[in-house]
């Protein structure tokens, strides 16, 4: 290697290691407030002291076939005052979801609920443009928010509501999940999405830091979204949008992690994918957005930097692809410097800091007070296949700085709740994503990191080379084989769930 490329190489790999170390010391910090406040997780059930308010619920729908009809259900079941509440299906339907909602709508009127049908014949905004569509003519002070894949429990409005207090702009509650144990990808799901609502929802709630509504599964004020300028479209993630606009108009928010709230996670690779490609571009939309307005504006420092880690979490997988190029670039360095890889320093600090992922999912299940012991594999693999996702959020931050318009995209459901049930051959499956071939590529280069380290007794630096080619080939193969199979057992006639 020629020698005057040393330095850069050692200027960018020690910004690349420190930007690291700075994130996964805000995890630990994270960790530590949840563990603090992790008594908030366990069941409070305020009561309702005043007349109870009226609510709106907001179904925003399209082309949900196999879930939309059990979500009005349940809608329909609520526990609160029948002439308090009403039901707005906020549907873009192309297909005959449509039909069936409308249908299901004029039964669940013959049994008293108060519930209407919007259909729109175009999707202009997509998802925020439905939502804002429904806010016209909503009738309640405050408006509940479920997605298609929810599951609302019955007393969920009756434990939300009171939550509210004069400032409050919107009650988050936690998700959890319908089908946990499905499969290998809905477990490591489940994981990932309970230490965001164990951990992070919780201790920057509890810090008084901004945190964002999930899009679903919580309740607005509607003078709070007025406020705030409505709902906006252009952003991926128009809930964390509409998050930060209020609490820079100063509204406060409650998350509610007692409250449970169920929904069906993603089984296929390829939907999964866009779903993480969307809340990674979302994100980092927002950063773009507001992290400007947020430092320039008269918030404390600990605000202003918890924003920060919030907004740009998913650059994390821009620095380890980062690592994966300066890692045999310091190997073949090593052979003529041999004390350049010596864990010290900055090295020895990287080497400790690399538990905190597993750390950081394991305190999660032990705040919700479930064996975390035996899940222990479990999350090491998480946090070894999580370089899998690499890719998929670097094109959001390409396509970004590129200025490329993409479409909002929602994730496909297919009603699925137990082992028993089969998604395949069924409608909304989503094409091969030419993607995976890149990451194969970037897998291999690791595996060639990982022989390079070996041969030269860098052995740390071979792991954990091996573990990024891991997860990259295990996503990768993974949604290969789960679309070619897909090819020769697609079915696009509907199917009731």
């Amino acid at each position: 290697m020629p020698e005057y490329l040393l330095a850069p190489v050692l200027v960018g790999y020690s910004l690349v290691a420190a930007a690291l170390i700075l994130y996964v010391s805000n995890l630990f910090y994270l960790i530590l407030a949840g563990a603090k406040n992790r008594g908030k997780l366990r069941d409070v059930r305020p009561t309702m002291e005043n007349a109870p308010p009226f609510v709106t619920v907001q179904l925003p729908v399209y082309n949900e076939w196999y879930v939309a009809g059990r979500l009005l259900e349940a809608c329909a079941g609520l526990e609160y005052p029948r002439d308090r509440f009403e039901i707005q299906v906020l549907d873009d339907s192309t297909d005959e979801t449509a039909s069936m909602i409308a249908d299901m709508v004029k039964e669940l009127q013959t049994r008293g609920v108060n519930i209407l049908h919007l259909h729109r014949t175009n999707r202009q905004g997509f998802k925020a443009g439905a939502l804002a569509k429904g806010l016209e003519s909503a009738k309640g002070e405050f408006i509940a928010i479920f997605d298609a894949d929810f599951l609302p429990q019955k007393d969920f409005l009756l434990k939300m509501i009171p939550r509210f207090e004069q400032n409050t702009a919107f009650v988050q509650a936690r998700w959890e999940h319908l089908n946990r144990d499905y499969s290998l990808l809905t477990l490591l799901q489940s994981f990932s999405l309970d230490a965001h609502f164990a951990v992070d929802q919780l201790a920057r709630s509890s810090g008084g830091f901004v945190f964002n509504f999930n899009g679903t599964a919580g309740i607005w004020r509607k003078s709070a979204i007025l406020d705030a300028g409505g709902w906006h479209a252009d952003t991926l993630t128009e809930d964390m949008d509409l998050s930060y606009r209020a609490f820079l108009r100063g509204w406060q928010a409650v998350y509610a992690g007692d409250v449970e709230a169920p929904a069906e996670l993603p089984v296929s690779f390829t939907a999964y994918r866009r779903q993480q490609y969307r809340w990674a571009r979302g994100s980092l939309e927002c950063a773009i957005k507001y992290l400007p307005i947020i430092w320039r504006g008269n918030f404390p420092p600990a605000q202003k930097l918890q924003a920060t880690f919030h907004l740009t979490g998913y650059l994390l997988h821009m620095l380890t692809v980062l690592l994966m190029f300066f890692y045999p670039l310091l190997l073949l360095f090593a052979r003529n410097y041999p004390t350049l890889l010596a864990p010290v320093g900055i090295g020895l600090l990287m080497n400790f800091l690399a538990l905190a992922p597993a750390v950081y999912f394991i305190s999660a299940q032990h705040f919700l007070k479930r064996r975390w012991l035996s899940s222990l594999p479990l999350v090491f693999m998480l946090s070894i296949l999580a370089s899998g996702m690499v890719l998929n959020t670097m094109r959001a931050l390409i396509q970004i700085l590129q200025g490329q318009v993409v479409p909002f995209e929602r994730t496909p459901k297919f009603g699925i709740t137990d082992r028993s049930q089969s998604w395949r051959g069924r409608r909304y499956l989503i094409r091969f994503d030419a993607l995976i071939l890149f990451e194969i590529a970037l897998g291999a280069f690791n595996l060639w990191t990982a022989w390079i380290a070996w041969d030269s007794g860098y052995y740390l630096m071979m792991i954990y080379a091996f573990f990024f080619a891991l997860g990259l080939f295990y996503f990768s193969t993974a949604t290969f084989i789960q679309s070619l199979s897909l090819r020769f057992s697609r079915d696009r006639q509907p199917v009731s769930a």
